[in-house]
């Protein structure tokens, strides 16, 4: 074998349209060249703008938290456009005439690669960007614990993602669904390279979600400011310190099950091989043996991003704050016990499923107290409804209706019917568009001034929620009726008749869900056009109530001048019902930061080079990317030149300068809010 392994060129992305040409084949090609132009096309901008230099000395080798969380969330960003995308195709080729324009092939490509990226490369980066921004600010810490292995973790992560946009290039992607299930996947069923896309993408990227979990868990125990016990925490920071944890144990079962997976294809292994031995339901027990904890990794800070806006927007403080505390914990240790609940149709007794069924839906009542205190926040609150406030509210109702079919599927009678059609599809659907996507949606609309100092414009956000909210009941709706009816998932077009006009109506859900992306496209392009005047220069632009709000916008590369102290729950509500406009200072010392290095891009660099040549079994390049990954932090940790200081008196400045700024911005009221009035620090009284 030659030192390119299996690669040549049938594998490059145009060539299957000319040697079989047909609109399938074309659209592949497209996507392709999409991708590839759109790279040369930003290049080229870099190279015009003169942007190379600042992009690398200011992102790609920053070490500061909230400059990674802003990268994690551009790669969802990019991420979930292609998905959307992917999905409206799907939409497309089932309401075309039977056979559609698609083969089966690349049907089963799209919805594999659709799941894959939805999950690992949109729901994972998004709310691992948004806790990088603020739980280390919620808590009046500086960093994370280790600044270092969170820049790592976010390098594997784009690593995984551009394996997975490399697909499109050069290969092919697995086509046996998100899950990826042996035997199918197994290399005498899928002999090309899709299944190790499929493992060595998410290899990387489960290994940068455990460090971040391992990051997460350890700031949450060592940085809070003193007086900070755990139960003065925002809900936010409860739910990220759940978050991480499930992190920590779910993920690894993941990376198991698909290196196990990725030595019976490479290696002549048979851990999921019947006839050798091997028994594939070993696989599918450690795959939801994460998945079903993953669940709620994406959704538990989705849940705290609404215990942090409803709050703020209805002029309140959070109703049951001990009950939504045990509520989240409660959620956390219940994620482990009911991942049999996705094969109940696989062979095991009727006795193991009622009990998984009981515990599925013991889960709903935790969920259930969270939704009744966030209804009871609103209750006679003064409620303004912002982007932010508008996503909030409308997972509330909509939640709820996927929550109500999910006690349903948790009786393992309804779930033998309904196993493997579309009422399935819709179901999480139903809990992961409201449930993770609005959160991460009203979370980037509610913090964006800390990271950029000015809002999002209102206008353009309200018009994205409600394109969302109407794309997604007219998405998903119609697949409850059609999979009662009998539709299964999966399947590349459709010959009952009476299927088609509610295929049609979530045809028009898909486009309208994209239209909803595009006017979050045109909302940040409005915004950066017209950021002048949405300026919030002194901060706390909503009356806001955690002490992320006392910081100017942007909030400086040290995050605090002094760290707080915690007299309270709410300090930062305390001293505006006290009549200061800024927290006291304690005193000021001089900090050290860690410096910029482009090491972290390094090794994620290497990193991918490792697993591109592991897919492609180009095994000299395999070694030697394996030995580099290694030999750049064996490097790393001789390095003893790694800090910078920030004196005391940089810090006096710093406070001082915010000081003036809050003392020469006029106080408004909340009526003002959504107007070029607002420059920040809104004062009006809360309950």
């Amino acid at each position: 074998m030659s030192i390119l392994g299996s690669l040549d060129w049938n594998d490059i992305f145009i060539v299957p349209f000319f040697t079989d040409p047909s609109l399938s084949t074309g659209i592949a090609a497209g996507a392709g060249g999409i991708v590839v132009l759109g790279a040369l096309a930003v290049m080229v901008l870099l190279t015009v703008k003169g942007w190379w230099k600042p992009l690398w000395s200011n992102w790609i080798t920053t070490l500061d938290h909230k400059k990674i969380g802003v990268i994690y969330i551009v790669l969802a960003l990019i991420m979930l456009i292609r998905g959307v995308l992917e999905a409206v195709v799907m939409r497309a080729q089932q309401v075309s005439p039977a056979p559609g324009f698609l083969s089966v092939e690349h049907h089963a490509e799209l919805f594999s690669t659709h799941g894959t990226i939805m999950i690992f490369f949109v729901a994972m980066p998004f709310l691992t960007g948004v806790i990088n921004v603020v739980m280390p600010l919620q808590i009046g810490a500086r960093d994370m614990e280790f600044p270092f292995m969170n820049a790592v973790s976010l390098w594997l992560s784009i690593g995984g993602a551009a394996l997975v946009m490399a697909s499109l290039v050069v290969g092919h992607f697995e086509t046996g669904g998100w899950t990826a299930y042996p035997p199918y996947t197994g290399i005498k069923l899928s002999p090309n390279e899709g299944v190790d896309y499929w493992i060595w993408s998410l290899g990387l990227t489960s290994v940068g979600s455990t460090l971040s979990g391992i990051n997460f868990l350890v700031t949450i125990y060592k940085q809070r400011a003193p007086g900070m016990k755990l139960f003065d925490m925002s809900i936010f920071a409860w739910a990220t310190l759940c978050t991480a944890i499930l992190m920590i144990f779910a993920m690894m079962p993941l990376t198991v099950a698909s290196l196990m997976l990725a030595l019976d294809r490479q290696a002549g292994f048979h851990f999921f091989t019947a006839t050798q031995g091997g028994n594939m339901m070993n696989f599918a027990n450690m795959f939801w043996l994460f998945g079903h904890p993953e669940v709620y990794i994406l959704i538990l800070p989705a849940f705290g991003v609404f215990s942090e806006v409803i709050p703020t927007f209805s002029g309140k403080k959070i109703y049951g704050y001990t009950s939504l505390v045990w509520a989240t914990i409660a959620i956390a240790v219940l994620s482990f016990t009911v991942w049999v609940h996705h094969f109940f149709t696989m062979g095991q007794t009727a006795h193991l499923n009622a009990i998984f069924g009981i515990a599925t839906m013991t889960i709903g009542v935790p969920t259930g107290v969270k939704v009744f205190n966030w209804m009871l926040t609103m209750w006679r609150g003064k409620l303004r409804f912002s982007t932010a406030m508008l996503f909030s509210t409308g997972f509330i109702f909509t939640f709820v209706i996927g929550g109500i079919t999910g006690v349903m599927l948790a009786n393992p009678t309804i779930d033998f019917a309904t196993h493997n059609s579309l009422f399935l599809v819709a179901h999480f659907h139903n809990m992961l568009i409201p449930g993770l996507l609005f959160g991460m949606f009203a979370a980037v609309n509610y913090w964006f001034p800390l990271c950029f100092g000015f809002r999002l414009d209102e206008k353009w956000g309200r018009r994205s929620f409600w394109l969302w909210m109407i794309g997604f009941y007219g998405a998903f709706m119609p697949l409850y009726a059609i999979g009662l009816m009998g539709a299964p998932r999966r399947m590349a077009f459709f010959t009952e008749p009476a299927y088609f006009p509610w295929l049609v109506i979530a045809m028009l859900g898909a486009l309208c869900v994209l239209a909803g992306l595009t006017a979050q496209i045109i909302q940040v392009w409005v915004s950066v056009k017209n950021r002048e005047s949405l300026m919030v220069p002194a901060g706390d632009p909503w009356d806001g109530r955690g002490i992320e709000w006392s910081l100017g916008c942007p909030v400086p590369e040290y995050d605090f001048s002094t760290i707080p102290a915690m007299t309270s729950r709410e300090p930062w509500v305390d001293a505006k019902e006290a009549g200061k406009r800024v927290m006291d200072p304690t005193e000021f010392v001089d900090i050290h930061l860690p410096k910029p290095t482009g090491m972290p891009f390094l090794v994620g660099l290497v990193a991918t080079l490792f697993a591109f040549a592991m897919i492609f079994q180009m095994w000299l390049i395999a070694a030697v990317g394996f030995v580099a990954m290694w030999v750049l932090v064996l490097i790393r940790s001789y390095d003893t030149d790694w800090e910078e200081t920030v004196t005391a008196e940089e810090l006096r400045e710093g406070y001082e300068a915010h000081k003036r700024v809050v003392e020469s911005t006029p106080q408004i009221r909340l009526d003002d809010e959504f107007t070029t009035k607002n420059r920040g620090l809104i004062m009006e009284t809360q309950v």
